[in-house]
């Protein structure tokens, strides 16, 4: 509110765009000459500088402990409250220098901090006793009379601000400035005219609940007849004394513009209302805490101090807020056929009439123009509809943007609609699909992508089973003349590759996939026989009937795999299994199986490794029987 001070109200923030950030709020003041904002942070014991964009300009620090700040009406200082350092503090607005300290004798204050009628106003003590005191900035800080406490005279015996009181003033109102208990315990409220340079009550309420209960927030209203308490309730004030007259929506905390403009902080949201409205003339979705609030004295601009709880806090920077935000809609076809025409339509509506041919831009955002291509702009009907034609010459997602770029009393506002236009399908392939194959096998796999299209581009990735380098891409680039893309991979694992195509403007994205088998490496051998010779064209192990048979495998190891071990005899002219079992296959993928002896003589036997997928613990490979390996048992 150009000079004035907005109290820290109730905790409170919202969203922010701004670099200018704190960690507690120290209070916000509005520069009007100069353009610049100001934010102290209490935190960190420094006043921070924004322009009228919030962007950070600089840091003034050593400010202790600081809680409030205003700004002298000409616009060159910045007064802070140093409530850790026990003094108001002088900064140069332009510079952003420490141009004076004036040490307040208390140890309780200042909190609040205004200035009216040249003077630097400021609250100080604590509950049941508090009081008002001022700095003379012409005088220099080393005079003994430069700071004068205990200036709020009782308007009536023992009646005054119990706890250091809010402070409030308004461009509009030079030389008033209206307090507030603040808290639960109390409602006293008054005002002063401070254009003489000594306090004068202008109308005082002392706290009996009967006008407010609790305040946390107290805003000068312009006019010079009311305040606004809590960013709800307007007291009137008449010769010495308060009366309710009217209410806002309920809120928390408010300020006030010098032509008497309302914006308030009522939880996730900062409304702006006209004096004595109802109906808010726009909101803003804020955070879920605002402490403090601020008009530029333009009031094009509101400044908004927005966090969580307990902060940090962000400078917010809020345009427009006197202008009604239309309302406009624009609805499409949900798809559409690319190259042929389709129509998008809406209406554009607001609280005020619109300008007779009022014309609305448009602008198309699609594959072929992903920045946006400007369309002809289209006029709005006189009852607010519009609609146009277009061609889409792309395919793909299609958004078609609708603007009006206000006036003197609207906002500007945009929509869009979005339109799925249609693409072909390409014709992409992927070789070997269901193809098995031995461990190590280097394969070449060969992506095909058909000759129409735009975009050359495929991708092959490898995903193998098992979590080992999942989704890697193993080749990306322009298919050959016929079309083709090729990549060799080095087979260990069952694997899925895919074949991707990111489509174009005429095209659809596409993938296809091949999965290919890998058998598992393994292998077994027989140990403890006397001799290897064959019986036909088999070759056998001979063993002993008294001797040990060992059973020698090896296969590719992964965690948790069990391996299946096969025997067979010979019998009655076929071989019959006798025994089938898995065994936890080792980390070393070796494994040893002691068969004993046989205890008697003239048998036939086999016994091979297997690995099963799913069944041996894992699917990482494909089936695979290892080779038989025969035993004859003798004398």
């Amino acid at each position: 509110m150009g000079a004035s001070v907005l109290t820290a109200s109730a905790a409170g923030t919202a969203s922010a765009a701004s670099a200018v950030t704190v960690t507690r709020d120290g209070g916000l003041a509005v520069d009007a000459p100069l353009g610049r904002v100001f934010v102290g942070d209490e935190a960190n014991n420094s006043v921070e500088a924004a322009d009228t964009s919030g962007n950070l300009i600089g840091t003034v620090p050593g400010i202790t402990g600081v809680t409030s700040l205003a700004v002298s009406d000409d616009g060159s200082t910045v007064y802070a409250a140093a409530f850790g350092g026990n003094e108001i503090v002088a900064i140069d607005a332009k510079t952003l220098t420490v141009t004076a300290r004036y040490v307040v004798p208390t140890t309780k204050g200042p909190q609040y901090v205004a200035f009216s009628g040249g003077k630097v106003w400021f609250t100080y003590g604590d509950q049941w006793d508090s009081n008002l005191g001022s700095v003379d900035p012409a005088k220099d800080p080393s005079d003994p009379t430069a700071v004068t406490m205990g200036q709020f005279t009782d308007p009536y015996p023992n009646q005054g601000f119990w706890n250091p009181a809010l402070m409030s003033t308004n461009p509009a109102e030079p030389g008033v400035i209206a307090m507030a208990d603040s808290g639960m315990s109390t409602d006293s409220e008054g005002v002063l005219d401070v254009s003489s340079g000594t306090p004068k009550v202008v109308a005082f309420h002392f706290g009996d609940y009967s006008l407010n209960n609790g305040i946390d927030d107290i805003q000068l209203v312009p006019g010079g007849t009311q305040v606004l308490i809590n960013g709800t309730n307007r007291d009137a004030y008449a010769n010495g004394k308060f009366t309710p007259d009217g209410s806002y929506p309920q809120g928390q905390s408010a300020a006030v513009a010098p032509d008497g403009t309302v914006a308030q902080v009522a939880g996730g949201e900062i409304s702006v209302y006209r004096p004595a409205a109802s109906v808010p003339l726009r909101s803003y979705a804020a955070s879920p805490v605002t402490p403090s609030l601020a008009w530029a004295p333009d009031e094009s601009r509101i400044y908004a101090l927005e966090g969580q709880e307990g902060g940090p806090f962000t400078l917010r920077v809020l345009t427009d807020p006197t202008k009604t935000v239309p309302t406009l809609t624009a609805s499409a076809p949900s798809s559409a056929t690319r190259g042929k025409a389709l129509t998008v339509k809406g209406k554009l509506s607001a609280a005020t009439a619109l300008p007779a041919g009022t014309r609305l831009a448009v602008t198309r955002t699609d594959l072929d123009s992903p920045q946006g291509k400007a369309l002809a702009p289209v006029t709005v009907n006189s009852d607010g509809t519009y609609s146009f034609t277009d061609t889409p010459p792309a395919g793909g997602t299609v958004t078609y943007t609708v603007s009006y770029a206000g006036s003197g009393a609207l906002a500007a506002v945009s929509t869009s609609a979005k339109v799925a236009v249609s693409r072909t399908t390409p014709s992409l392939t992927l070789n070997d699909n269901n193809q098995q194959y031995g461990y190590g096998t280097t394969v070449t796999f060969t992506a095909h992508l058909g000759s129409e299209y735009k975009n050359k581009v495929v991708q092959i990735w490898a995903n193998p089973y098992g979590g080992d380098k999942p989704n890697t891409e193993l080749k990306s680039g322009t298919v050959n003349s016929s079309g083709n893309l090729s990549v060799s991979l080095r087979l260990t694992r069952n694997t899925t590759l895919s074949a991707v195509y990111a489509g174009d403007d005429r095209t659809a994205p596409r993938t296809v996939t091949s999965t290919v088998y890998t058998r598992v490496w393994e292998s077994g051998s027989l140990s403890g026989q006397y001799r290897n010779a064959k019986i036909g064209s088999t070759e056998y192990a001979w063993f002993h009937k008294n001797s040990d048979a060992v059973f020698n495998t090896t296969m590719m190891y992964y965690p948790g795999r069990k391996e299946r071990v096969d025997f067979q005899v010979y019998s009655g002219g076929s071989w019959r299994t006798t025994n089938s079992q898995y065994f936890a296959l080792p980390p070393s993928g070796d494994a040893k199986i002691n068969l004993g002896a046989a205890g008697q003589a003239n048998i036939k036997a086999r016994i091979r490794v297997v690995y099963v997928q799913g069944s041996s613990g894992d699917d990482v490979n494909a089936t695979n029987n290892g080779a038989w390996q025969y035993l004859n048992i003798t004398n």
